[in-house]
This record gives structure tokens, sequence and C-alpha cells, in this order.
């Protein structure tokens, strides 16, 4: 396929999860109307984002991860798209995965990658309810090309953009879930949010890849009560392949993104930054000690 038409769907939570869910199939529709042919979801889109705090009544979510996946297995088969989605999986008693799940135009199961890189920070609570990926960074093949899919706090690693790279992706797809605090301050918020897209710019850069980030907005309460909440800061956005901007959704409203991607456009920009023909692999040992003392 030369010519790839991505929406990138990022919505709030809606409430409950069979609200959020019917949301969420409603903006499919809409986009799909606009002759996409990959959509691309949020983070853990079913839910509310509920590792702001640890509760051992969660691990719930992941006993609809078979659900979810006939779910949205039929609506890629009803509209014949390629669609990303991010799933709490339940592997089996115990152990859990922060899983991206993405399904051919049939409605099979293309692939999945398990979240490699696990926060565990306030509000952020990951590493109770997730154990770390055990798929490696392995683009998906699909009709629409190789999905190099990454998850949220993968997109602060170089590594992983540029071994999905190495590996042949036509395009790197990050589902996302970040926000404030409010008790951040307003340079401080937009130096956060700033570094976010700007990572993710870089890796576009680096490895010749269009990118598409979708992040969750709106602002979700810690039930727990120990903070006071996400606001989640959309923000959403596109980049074409040397990290041109195709397009930016809003900090606050639920929105469609859509953007035509020139695939071609790798091998022109590649003869013009020979990054990869370049790359002194016989002096990058170090990159593999956890720090170089």
């Amino acid at each position: 396929m030369d010519k790839l038409k991505v929406a990138a769907l990022q919505h709030s939570f809606k409430g409950d999860r069979l609200a959020t869910m019917m949301h969420t199939k409603s903006m499919i529709q809409q986009a799909c109307a606009q002759e996409v042919n990959l959509v691309v979801l949020e983070e853990l889109h079913c839910s509310e984002y509920f590792c702001q705090s640890e509760d051992v009544s969660k691990f719930d979510y992941g006993s609809h991860y078979e659900e979810d996946i006939q779910f949205f297995s039929e609506i890629a088969k009803t509209h014949q798209i390629v669609l990303v989605t991010s799933l709490f999986e339940k592997r089996t008693n115990g152990l859990y995965h922060n899983t991206a799940i993405v399904f051919e135009k049939d409605g099979s199961i293309a692939g999945k990658y398990r979240k490699m890189h696990i926060p565990d920070d306030p509000g952020f609570y990951e590493k109770f309810y997730f154990t770390p990926g055990d798929l490696g960074f392995e683009p998906i093949v699909t009709s629409v090309g190789k999905l190099g899919v990454l998850i949220c706090w993968d997109q602060w690693y170089p590594e992983a953009a540029r071994i999905m790279a190495l590996k042949g992706a036509d395009i790197l797809i990050y589902p996302t879930a970040i926000g404030w605090f409010d008790k951040d301050k307003a340079d401080e918020k937009q130096r956060q949010r700033d570094a976010w897209i700007g990572v993710q710019r870089g890796h576009s850069i680096a490895n010749t890849l269009p990118l598409v980030a979708v992040n969750r907005t709106g602002f979700e309460r810690d039930v727990s009560g120990v903070l006071e909440g996400i606001e989640f800061w959309g923000s959403s956005f596109i980049f074409g392949h040397q990290g041109e901007l195709l397009g930016l959704a809003d900090i606050q409203n639920d929105e469609i993104l859509v953007a035509e991607i020139d695939l071609n456009r790798c091998e022109e920009v590649r003869r013009m930054w020979p990054f990869f023909r370049d790359r002194r692999i016989d002096a990058y040992t170090e990159i593999l000690k956890r720090f170089c003392d």
C-alpha cells in the first residue's frame, strides 16, 4: 500500500465501561465515513485509567479481555479497517499485561504487543497491575503495512522506536494515557506537554518514519482519594517521515484526527538522510549497560 489514511481517536472516559465502548464504536463509525483504512485508539480505552491507585478489585477488568477482543474484531470486520486497540489482558490467574491487539480488516488478529516499559509513579501505578511485556519489539504485519506498535511509557525510549525501525516498521504507533495534576504550575504543564511531543517527533525524524500518538482527554478523579486526579491533555498528533506535523488534536475535546500518509516517502527521505547507512554499530556496545560507570 502506497497511501495510508489513518484516524487517531481521542476521547474522555464516559462514566462506565459500556458507555465508553459504545462511544468509541460511534467514533470509529464516524472515522470510517472519511474512508480511513487504519484506526488507532488510546491506551486502555475500555475503562477509566484505573492505575491512579493500587486496587486489587480493578484486576476484574482483565476478565473482559476475550469479550473485548470479540467486540473490536466485529467492528474491524464490519468497517473493513485495520484497528489498533489497547486492552487489559488477563493471561492467567494473577498474570496481567497492558496489551495492544491489532485487528485485520477481516476481524482476525494480526498480532499483539505487550507493553515493555512499565511506569511506577504517583498516579501511574502500572507496575502493580501489569507484568512487563515478553514479546519484544516486533512490527505487526497488516494489509496496510508493518505497524511498530508501542504503548505510552515506551514513547520516551529511543531504543524501542529504533528496534521497530530496524525490523522494518512502516509507521510508529503509540496508544497513550498521560496528563497533568492540578498542583502542577502552568509553566511546568507546558514543559511536560512540549517534552512529550518533542521526544516522539525525534523518534519520527531519527527513524524516518511517520508516527501516530493517541492520548486520552478529560479529567479522571482518583477514587482512592490519595490524589486529586489527572487531567489528560489530549493533543493526539500525527507526524510525517521528517517529523512534519500532519495533525494535532485539541487538549480538552474528543476528536477524530485524520491524516493521509505516503509510505513511499520513507525511501525518498532515507536517500537524502541516510541515518541507517552511517550508524556505527561497532561502537554501540555500551548501550546494553544500565549505566557507564
